[in-house]
């Protein structure tokens, strides 16, 4: 488990726990209502924290339609374009996703949306495991500064950010903290 990190006096807090259910709930009903199929759903969650977003997407999904939507692991680390220049080597994680993905909609679940970078890396994971009929994008936090065209079908919060501000995501399963979205600025 890692170590509880302390939250910098700086940082603001965005989204408490309750705003977090709320936003995940409501993702949840969009997910439903744009996706008539839903047994042909997999929420494809990027770890840490967009695996555990995606189970719980999914937890709501029971709880609205009565409907299990499968979830799954989509590991970017091997597929960033920017392994070559950092200074260390990713951390890998297991990707698993329910096969086939062919005739189904995977939807990619992460809790911040940022340059865009890591969904694509996502995306080329997703492909290596075959071709899916449609790909959306879930996030919790979607803080802009795109570097590419990509754009999330679901947000819990658009958070506009300065490039030199962070958002850190703390989940209870992952970071052993309450549930909080808080920013921090210089």
């Amino acid at each position: 488990m890692n170590q509880p990190k302390q939250n910098p006096p700086a940082a603001v807090l965005v989204m408490d726990a309750e705003e977090i259910r709320r936003a995940l709930r409501r993702i949840a009903h969009e997910i439903t209502e744009g996706n008539p199929q839903l047994e042909k759903v997999v929420l494809a969650g990027i770890p840490l924290r967009g695996v555990e977003i995606a189970q719980r997407i999914a937890a709501f999904i029971h709880d609205i339609e009565n409907i299990n939507v499968e979830t799954g692991v989509i590991d970017v680390a091997m597929h960033r374009d920017d392994v070559g220049t950092r200074p260390e080597l990713p951390v890998v994680h297991a990707s698993k996703l329910p096969l086939p993905l062919e005739a189904r909609t995977v939807i990619i679940v992460d809790d911040v949306l940022y340059t865009g970078r890591t969904v694509r890396a996502a995306m080329d994971a997703i492909n290596s495991f075959g071709r899916p009929a449609r790909i959306q994008l879930a996030v919790l936090i979607d803080r802009g500064h795109r570097e590419l065209p990509i754009r999330p079908d679901y947000v819990g919060k658009n958070l506009p950010t300065a490039t030199r501000e962070q958002i850190q995501v703390r989940m209870q399963e992952t970071d052993n903290q309450p549930d909080a979205v808080w920013l921090e600025g210089e």
